[in-house]
């Protein structure tokens, strides 16, 4: 896409804070992807421990998602938000079981990732249809504008965030809008949005992936260096630990970078929470 054909992408983000839907690739292909992950996780089905890193390190060990985050038809609508350097600092599978009664409640991302700035836009990408009735993300638009409010925990069971978490505002829904996709469309949204999903009502799965990308600009206050690879541009910063691309599915030195990664984002997602219920032992 030429960038004047993606200046109105920038504006309606800097607006509203999301941009709906996006065509990045055919459904044929994403549906070459979602059999790609449905093949690895019958694989892995009876290890608790890689499933879930497959899950939510995805980049890290798995080289048709490393392919996915760097597909010129998802990075060139972030490069117009974020500029020409660009890190993906994680992308992870968000599926929803049929009949499941998983949800996400009302919620800022950027609440608990301890990171300093707002150079940050997850693409969601849909490897299955996401509808209202399987359970799509809905978004307050304009809600980006507002700085980080307080969360509050709550470790749900059936909610799929890490805490639990809830924004402590009154969100009406009525003001909400849902984020339908088809297979191979994607979203784009702030790391202030106001977001949400219902539960899975249908016999079907719903798949998404979810890529974070930022700017080589962005660190983390505690000073960690997570672990992130470089999909665009240069890192003059040095703020993150850059990985090569995984060349096998679930090779040993990617499973224990990805091991590694996850202790260190529980370490900071978890800060400062009481009855951490949901904290897997990744070493």
């Amino acid at each position: 896409m030429a960038a004047n054909n993606l200046r109105p992408i920038r504006e309606h983000y800097e607006r509203e804070g999301y941009v709906s839907p996006l065509r990045v690739m055919s459904a044929e292909r994403a549906n070459e992807y979602r059999r790609a992950l449905e093949a690895i996780q019958k694989t892995y089905e009876n290890d608790p421990v890689a499933t879930g890193l497959l899950t939510w390190t995805a980049g890290i060990v798995l080289p048709f998602v490393d392919e996915i985050v760097r597909l010129p038809s998802i990075l060139n609508p972030v490069k117009e938000i974020l500029g020409e350097d660009v890190l993906s600092m994680a992308a992870s599978f968000f599926i929803k079981e049929p009949k499941s009664p998983a949800f996400v409640s009302w919620h800022q991302d950027l609440t608990y990732w301890g990171y300093k700035g707002v150079s940050e836009v997850t693409a969601w990408l849909a490897l299955t249809e996401a509808s209202r009735q399987n359970g799509c993300m809905w978004f307050l638009p304009g809600s980006q504008k507002q700085k980080l409010v307080d969360h509050h925990d709550t470790f749900e069971k059936t909610n799929m965030l890490s805490r639990g978490q809830r924004a402590n505002v009154h969100v009406d829904e009525a003001d909400a809008v849902a984020v339908t996709l088809r297979p191979g469309e994607m979203s784009l949204h702030h790391g202030h949005m106001f977001h949400s999903s219902k539960p899975n009502a249908s016999p079907e799965r719903r798949i998404g992936l979810a890529i974070r990308y930022v700017s080589p600009s962005m660190f983390q206050v505690s000073g960690q260096r997570p672990f992130a690879h470089l999909v665009a541009g240069n890192d003059r910063y040095g703020h993150f630990q850059l990985l090569d691309s995984p060349i096998t599915m679930m090779a040993d030195g990617d499973m224990e970078k990805a091991r590694h990664a996850m202790a260190m984002h529980e370490e900071t997602s978890y800060n400062g929470a009481v009855g951490q219920g949901k904290r897997t032992d990744w070493r």
